[in-house]
């Protein structure tokens, strides 16, 4: 990527952040590892099937939550500052803006990863004892997991799942159309 595309991007993401309407998304967002974390507590001894469901939402929960609010932090801040009328200079010799917030950029990368690895240890924790006994049975009464708990982490996953499509599926479409349209510019 040129520098004044990055800068462009740059600029773009900072003007997303900055917007109200997304963080009044984020603070909505931010319902579902909050209910994970809940969700993870009240359920934690009542699925001996698979007892790292519970624990995979309960960790998912605490650290999705510190994950929206640290975005939500930088975005307010963000606001604040262009309310200030805070002008980032645009002619300084800087390539790569994100310099400036190296350590910023490394916590979310660092949870974003996190998370992701969470995600797919949960897919294989909750589908590998699809369909559970939901009420424990006579003769094996550590073979059940709690209906509610369960039937959460599958809709947890397949919220995770519909949120992840649509952001791979968004990125390649800005891409192709950025592409296309600093390929136009160039001629």
């Amino acid at each position: 990527m040129t520098a004044g595309l990055e800068k462009a991007c740059h600029r773009c993401i900072s003007k997303i952040a900055s917007n109200a309407c997304f963080i009044f998304g984020l603070l909505a967002f931010l319902a579902l590892p909050l209910s994970m974390t809940f969700t993870g507590m009240k359920f934690l001894e009542d699925c001996p099937v698979q007892p790292l469901i519970p624990l995979y939402l309960l960790v998912g929960g605490v650290i999705g939550s510190l994950k929206v609010t640290l975005l939500l932090y930088n975005s307010t801040r963000m606001r604040q500052l262009l309310s200030k009328s805070v002008v980032i200079d645009d002619d300084d010799d800087d390539e790569y803006p994100w310099r400036q917030n190296a350590h910023k950029y490394y916590i979310h990368l660092t949870l974003s990863l996190f998370l992701f690895l969470w995600f797919i240890l949960g897919n294989y924790w909750v589908f590998s004892v699809y369909l559970p006994n939901f009420i424990p049975p006579f003769h094996q009464p550590q073979d059940y997991c709690d209906k509610t708990l369960y039937i959460f982490a599958v809709g947890v996953l397949i919220i995770s799942h519909t949120v992840l499509f649509l952001l791979i599926f968004c990125s390649c479409c800005i891409y192709c159309f950025s592409r296309q349209r600093y390929s136009s510019d160039e001629d």
